[in-house]
């Protein structure tokens, strides 16, 4: 039930995919473009920044201001360029169609609801190039669309669906929309019965998590306050209540810093007001970018009223990281002197952790994420990259559920009114689907997510474990066709991530990326420390003043791969996305010569300037404050932009962002790709692909997220030289 706003937060790749049809090998036989235009000239206006006696030099400082007149052109020219390099890569028009057939024949219903008798369904439908909203009858009616934002788009702007959440009784459903990616989402409340919109919307609910009262006549909601696109945008936001049917303007404000005498907190943390069905208690959850929270608990009703006497039961030194509110009984998963994670419950009236009945203690596997359903409280499990699930049962009774396949649960959708969950459920070569599980432990495709008509059998994916320098094993996994020669000249392609303590690129239906496995190139996901596939331990082990082990893992898959001669240096690319750019930059900033190509998309690359971006402040948990001098030299260490040298020659590499991106402002990688241009000696080229009408990835449509994956497997397979003479 934990509220997160992992602000930086790594955007997986789309998982949908069909035809194992191959593309014919002399698609790919053709002559590659030998010359690259010249960049753009950035120019160049240095700033001296001093922190603790040490001064850095900034070149491109003046990236920074959106508004400085030669912002906009530098993008346009950077892109321009960018096309007229990418767009007659022979390989490229048969990627785009290729991988437009992998995603457009695949469904995805990446979340699903079931609420007075309904099932609601967030899908995007075969063919489709955004996600709708459709409810149904019980588990196997007729589908009726609620929610379309592809009818509310236009040629040159989209709408995306952000969040949505049905009330209990399944008769309305609040849901957020924003324009182009932005995630600013205006919040609408819908009446199920006839489909139409209430009167009233709420703007600046890119937090809103919605909770609904039991009877549905209003909902508590976090509400932002700081402007868009400033430094402030995250900071000291409040939870506020809706009645049905008010002007929202005029909606009660429950809790915001400063407001209730004996709880103080800082601007970075983000309040809300949690329900739980048939519970007389409502919840008060702080939290910010660390997995664990604050906690406080309140009855319900005292909280409606304005009067509530909020009773601690959880600080960050405990270490809560997710809770269920069950009746008059309330169960904590604490990592705290267990970092794999416990349950415990405690009484809702007078809750103390100290005093608390041990539930579940620590094992080997790591408790992730907890589900309140009517015969027990579910547990997502995480064992090393691979998804586990088990049911506590209100006696205490422990029972392991045996999935089909190893493989990723993204989420577990669970009703406090109905027995069992429904699961979304995939592999490595497993298409995603909705899966249920009742109260015997049984499981079922519901059939909800059609599955595609797709024939795996000619691939492999394989588990291994590589040793770091400190001798820790770093697992990692490989994606290839069978039949695959280990002669040190595949093209290859590995992806990390290791932030937030976030178990990133575990298993995800190989979907897009089979176009580039069919071009005879092997795809890697490295699960390197900073993320949670080992608990809170892995987490801590990457983060702050350990976060070179992040990229150092990556490093060490890396070399393992050519020991084994998987690859070499020269067919070699590393990639990652959001926060996951700090591990290929300083992998690449640091061994240069070990990588041949580098995919940068949309990546945190110059966190040192966090102060001047909206999603700025709320990160110093997670890698440190520039304030603090142990805080700037951990920044410092993990900032690639700065780690660029003159006269060095670096691999080829594509840099991705988006114009709306609330999450990683797009000067991040504006800087990296001026400063790589300049520096770089190796002839390779440093592109900066620019989508003017798409953010972060999170609202990006089909179509979008099919050119950049175009984009991406074309210069791989350029710089990879990974095609085969036919």
């Amino acid at each position: 039930m934990k509220i997160d706003l992992h602000r930086r937060q790594f955007l997986a790749g789309s998982a949908s995919a069909l035809s194992m049809s191959i593309l014919p090998t002399r698609l790919w036989a053709t002559a590659e473009k030998d010359t690259v235009p010249a960049a753009p000239v950035a120019r160049i206006e240095v700033v001296h920044d001093t922190y603790f006696a040490e001064t850095l030099s900034d070149p491109y400082r003046w990236m920074e201001n959106s508004k400085d007149p030669d912002w906009l052109p530098f993008l346009k020219a950077q892109n321009d360029r960018t096309r007229v390099v990418l767009d007659p890569l022979p390989r490229r028009a048969a990627l785009l169609k290729r991988i437009e057939q992998l995603s457009g024949d695949t469904v995805s219903t990446p979340r699903v609801q079931r609420a007075g008798g309904l099932t609601f369904i967030q899908q995007r439908p075969l063919g489709a190039d955004n996600f709708k909203l459709f409810v149904r009858q019980g588990a196997s009616g007729a589908d009726r669309l609620l929610v379309d934002p592809t009818a509310m788009s236009s040629t040159k702007s989209h709408v995306s669906l952000d969040w949505w959440r049905a009330s209990p009784d399944g008769k309305y459903v609040a849901y957020g929309l924003s324009k182009d990616g932005s995630e600013d989402s205006l919040l609408h409340v819908l009446a199920v019965a006839d489909g139409k919109d209430l009167p009233e919307t709420i703007a600046n609910t890119e937090a809103g998590n919605p909770q609904w009262l039991d009877d549905a006549s209003g909902f508590f909601y976090t509400q932002l306050i700081g402007a868009v696109a400033t430094p402030e945008r995250y900071l000291d936001a409040q939870a506020r209540f809706h009645k049905l049917g008010t002007d929202p303007n005029s909606d009660p404000i429950l809790m915001k810093r400063g407001l209730v005498a004996g709880i103080e907190y800082d601007k970075i943390q983000v309040p809300a007001i949690v329900t739980s069905l048939g519970s007389r208690y409502a919840i008060l959850q702080l939290t910010d970018v660390r997995p664990e929270g604050r906690g406080y608990i309140a009855p319900l009703k005292d909280v409606l009223a304005g009067q509530a006497n909020w009773i601690s039961f959880a600080g960050f030194e405990d270490e809560v990281t997710d809770l269920e509110l069950d009746g008059d009984d309330l169960y904590l998963l604490v990592n705290k002197g267990s970092p794999r994670g416990r349950i415990v419950k405690t009484s809702a009236g007078a809750p103390n952790i100290a005093t608390a009945t041990l539930m579940v203690p620590q094992n080997m596997l790591v408790i992730e994420k907890t589900a309140r359903a009517r015969d027990g409280i579910y547990l997502k499990i995480m064992d090393g990259g691979i998804s586990r699930l088990q049911r506590l049962a209100r006696d205490g009774k422990v029972t392991d559920i045996i999935l089909p396949f190893d493989g990723t649960i993204g989420a577990v959708f669970a009703e406090a009114t109905e027995d069992g969950v429904l699961i979304s459920l995939q592999g490595w070569l497993n298409p995603s689907g909705i899966w249920s599980v009742d109260s015997s432990g049984r499981l079922a495709d519901t059939g909800i997510t059609p599955k595609p008509a797709i024939d795996v059998s000619a691939y492999e994916a394989k588990r291994f474990f590589a040793t770091a320098k400190d001798g820790v094993k770093i697992p990692y996994t490989l994606i290839y066709r069978k039949g695959m020669q280990q002669n040190g000249s595949n093209p290859t392609w590995i992806s990390a991530y290791g932030s937030y303590g976030l178990a990133a690129y575990t298993p995800t239906f190989a979907g897009r990326t089979l176009a580039l496995i069919d071009a005879g190139a092997i795809v890697g996901y490295a699960n390197v420390r900073g993320g949670g596939e080992y608990g809170r331990e892995w987490h801590k082990a990457g983060q702050l003043t350990n976060k070179p082990n992040t990229w150092r893992d990556l490093i060490a898959v890396c070399e393992e791969l050519i020991g084994k001669k998987y690859t070499s240096s020269k067919h070699l690319a590393i990639g990652g996305r959001s926060a996951g750019g700090i591990t290929v930059g300083r992998a690449m900033t640091e061994r240069p010569e070990l990588f041949a190509a580098v995919i940068d998309g949309v990546g945190w690359s110059n966190p040192l300037r966090y102060i001047v971006e909206q999603d700025g402040y709320t990160e110093e948990p997670e890698w440190g404050a520039i304030s603090d001098p142990a805080g700037y030299r951990a920044l410092k260490t993990i900032d690639s932009y700065q780690s660029v040298r003159d006269g060095t020659p670096y691999p080829a590499v594509l840099l991705t962002t988006g114009v709306t991106d609330p999450r990683v402002a797009p000067f991040h990688l504006a800087k990296m790709t001026a400063r790589l241009q300049v520096a770089s000696t190796s002839g390779k080229p440093i592109l900066l692909r620019v989508d003017y009408d798409a953010g972060h990835g999170i609202g990006s449509t089909r179509a979008q997220q099919d050119r950049e994956a175009a984009d991406t497997y074309a210069f791989l397979l350029w710089q990879l030289k990974g095609a085969k003479a036919g």
